[in-house]
């Protein structure tokens, strides 16, 4: 089945697009940033797409060792801590032109008020037994980070409460009045080391968020707490079905699922202190589980790619879970398409989502074009660029889009796409072609990230007054990148490209 759908984009038409795409990205706790594998999928990102920060769990969770205790020769306990690990993670993230988004958690075993952990890698969720020992903590660690990392840079590096403690795995009993209790302490403990510090919070995810978020911003007004900024998370998936080691189950209507945000914006903006404050989603994706096979599709690509033409609208940032899948919540992953939320597949291969990510980098021009399935920029040098997506929610279908773009000369135009479909850029087909292999060999890591790359596709128009006119073919779940620009040929001397491809027979015979 197809559908043909046609847009004429007219001189000086501008639509609002609010595109951060690249402002954040999120990562596995932040102890597995010392592993190779690790910074070669983030060094890849970086590369390609380059977000401007980072927000991952774990800072002060027991493989960091951050915080440490002994005994005194008098019998009294002391505290140390130890920064060796964190000023690796710090000094990599550095390396790669990215900022630390600091999420403050977990507890630290020895400072816990009790033994209750989440994930396989035993986050203690219980909050501290003392609380001037937390407030001391961060403080000890923000002091140091500014130390090292100077204070002008350090600011910048916004700082969130905790993670979901709207859920009892992730905050004991998901008491609310204990967790406004740590907000409070914690926000005052940064202040006191530089009153330029964003703090914010409160991270909550969408169960009971409508009560917990009124309830959060209720306290701070009472307390004359004012955050800088609020934060939430936003998963798109109906409880999955587990089947082995993964998990499935069914996309909500995008449109449906984004007017959860609309909600909690409407809440923040009620309250006459917080009108206005920028809501970041430190937490995004299509499944909440990392073990969902969809994470690794096209349907996510392109259901992505919608998210983030509309998401500006209400979010100041919103930051995809994650960048990469050496990730440990649930375990070791026995596959490299194992459903995980990376961009990047272990083995560095970049999944279809990742071209989503980069193609939306490119949209940073003026806004001409804004639909359910395109967006287009015309950047200053008068080129335009686009990306495209058949997202079927209704039925499986092609779609045939047909885009007019005026130019402001007549001449000879290049226009330049790269596709992402079930047959293009898509590796986790190319992997289950060769029959699923867990465990990569070298060179079927090199077929994987070859088959990764979108299809590129060129050819040239000649433009008069009308302007230029594309076809775009959309197959089902497809992401499709273009560009437009004018080009001023220059052959060399004595080339010619068509007699070059139509050798003479004289020439052939001798």
């Amino acid at each position: 089945m197809e559908k043909q759908i046609s847009y004429r984009i007219n001189s000086g038409t501008e639509f609002a697009f609010r595109n951060h795409a690249d402002f954040c990205i999120g990562t596995g706790r932040m102890g597995l940033s010392l592993q190779q594998q690790y910074q070669e999928q983030l060094k890849l990102v970086q590369d390609q797409i380059g977000f401007s920060y980072i927000r991952g769990h774990g800072i002060f969770c027991d493989d960091m060792a951050v915080y440490q205790e002994y005994t005194d020769e008098a019998g009294n306990v002391r505290t140390e801590y130890n920064f060796t690990y964190l000023d690796m993670v710090m000094d990599a993230y550095q390396s790669l032109r990215i900022k630390p988004f600091l999420e403050l958690g977990f507890m630290p075993q020895k400072m816990a008020s009790g033994e209750q952990t989440v994930f396989y890698w035993k986050g203690n969720v219980t909050p501290p037994k003392n609380y001037q020992a937390w407030s001391d903590l961060v403080q000890a660690v923000l002091s140091h980070l500014m130390e090292r990392y100077g204070k002008e840079e350090v600011v910048t590096w916004p700082v969130e409460v905790w993670n979901e403690p709207n859920l009892p795995g992730f905050w004991k009993n998901a008491d609310k009045e204990e967790y406004f209790r740590l907000f409070q302490k914690t926000f005052d403990a940064v202040k006191m080391v530089d009153s330029r510090f964003l703090v914010g919070g409160p991270a909550i995810c969408g169960v009971d968020d409508v009560n917990w978020l009124k309830s959060f911003l209720e306290f701070c007004q009472e307390q004359n707490l004012k955050p800088e900024f609020i934060t939430r998370h936003h998963y798109m998936f109906d409880k999955p079905e587990q089947c082995g080691h993964y998990s499935y189950g069914a996309l909500r209507n995008p449109s449906a699922a984004l007017g959860e945000l609309k909600i909690s914006r409407d809440i923040i903006d009620s309250f006459d202190l917080f009108q206005g404050l920028p809501m970041h989603i430190t937490e995004f994706n299509t499944s909440y589980s990392p073990d969902s096979p969809i994470h690794d599709t096209t349907v996510n690509a392109a259901y992505v790619a919608w998210l983030l033409s509309q998401m500006g609208d209400l979010c100041e940032s919103y930051s995809y879970w994650t960048f990469g899948d050496i990730f440990e919540e649930k375990g070791v992953p026995f596959t490299p398409f194992h459903g995980g939320f990376g961009l990047v597949a272990n083995g560095t291969i970049p999944k279809p989502t990742f071209w989503t990510f980069a193609f939306f980098k490119t949209l940073q021009g003026r806004c001409v074009h804004r639909s359910d399935e395109l967006v287009v920029v015309e950047n200053e040098d008068g080129s335009y660029c686009g990306t495209a997506w058949n997202l079927c929610l209704d039925q499986k279908k092609r779609i045939l889009l047909n885009i007019t773009l005026p130019v402001k000369e007549d001449g000879e135009y290049c226009v330049l796409t790269k596709t992402v479909d079930e047959f293009h850029g898509n590796p986790r087909k190319i992997w289950h072609d060769l029959g699923e292999p867990a465990w990569l060999s070298r060179e079927e890591i090199q077929i994987l990230k070859d088959g990764a790359q979108p299809a590129i596709h060129t050819e040239t128009h000649f433009a008069d007054a009308s302007g230029i006119s594309l076809n775009i073919k959309l197959e089902p779940w497809a992401v499709v990148w273009f560009q437009l620009k004018k080009i001023n040929r220059r052959s060399d001397r004595g080339y010619d490209y068509l007699r070059g491809e139509n050798p003479t027979p004289s020439r052939l015979q001798s």
